[in-house]
């Protein structure tokens, strides 16, 4: 099918999501911090408006992201999200009427380019449309107990970078957990309507993923600076939905000497995300 399709609709997606970021990390600063793991986070937050518009960007972005999953790999498309990262900054940056410096502006062109030159080198491909359940429960169960033992370390730590970013962290593998059972979900929809669609495991487990994710993200981000969850999420997302794609898949990426430019191209990303994290905008 191509990489055109999924690689637009994942940039959208992207787009959206750092957007909604923005506007619920700016929504999330307005309702009465908490030390512990508060549902009632989310009723506050529905009373503001800049919230409500997060949300908006958020079903944009799960729209987007379907679409790219429907249409691509699960390790190409989600690797794309690392770019949620600088768009955030950007988008943060024009909200509050500051200029980026220039070496920021640096480190957003490191993350740009060396996405572009690992995805272009791994060349991901393989599109499988269903996985049996005995491949998802190892997966289940790991990323599972992954998401507990990190937001339980998260909580215990005082508001700053390290809570936030446990609580990144946790986010992210949520939102791989995610996009992974959304892609199986999709292809069930396209070949056997909307009563497979509505009738299968998958379905439900990426909603439960989802509404997961989101209510760690709200705590993500009153645990701490943006630049702090942002980068564990990005990065998170990106490496666990790659591990997803090639064990659960078995989507393929080019190996041998092909590894050099990747590598080249993950060390851009982590320099440059690195670069932004200590630049210490707060979005």
């Amino acid at each position: 099918m191509g990489v055109v399709l999924p690689v637009l609709f994942a940039f959208c997606a992207a787009f959206s999501n750092a957007l909604a970021t923005v506007l619920q990390r700016r929504a999330a600063l307005t309702v009465r911090r908490t030390d512990s793991f508060r549902p009632g986070l989310i009723l506050d937050l529905l009373k503001r408006p800049l919230w409500l518009a997060g949300i908006l960007a958020v079903i944009v972005a799960g729209v987007g992201q379907a679409a790219a999953l429907a249409t691509g790999p699960l390790a190409l498309v989600q690797p794309l999200f690392v770019l949620e990262l600088p768009l955030a900054l950007l988008i943060a940056s024009l909200m509050s009427r500051e200029r980026l410096p220039s070496a920021q502006w640096l480190a957003v062109a490191a993350v740009v380019a060396g996405l572009g030159v690992a995805l272009m080198a791994a060349s991901p491909d393989g599109n499988r449309t269903h996985v049996p359940l005995d491949r998802w429960i190892p997966a289940l169960v790991v990323c599972a107990g992954a998401v507990v033992v990190l937001t339980a370390v998260g909580l215990r730590r005082p508001p700053g970078r390290a809570r936030a970013g446990c609580l990144g962290a946790a986010t992210a593998i949520c939102y791989a957990l995610t996009a992974g059972l959304m892609k199986t979900s999709m292809h069930i929809l396209d070949d056997g309507g909307a009563a497979a669609f509505l009738t299968a495991w998958q379905t439900y487990a990426f909603c439960v993923a989802g509404i997961a994710a989101l209510l760690l993200l709200e705590h993500a981000m009153q645990g701490g600076p943006l630049v702090a969850s942002q980068p564990a999420l990005t990065l998170g997302d990106a490496t666990v939905s790659l591990i997803l794609g090639i064990l659960i898949y078995e989507e393929n990426v080019r190996m041998g000497w092909w590894l050099v430019p990747e590598l080249l191209g993950v060390g851009l990303i982590v320099l440059g995300v690195l670069a932004l994290a200590r630049a210490g905008v707060s979005g």
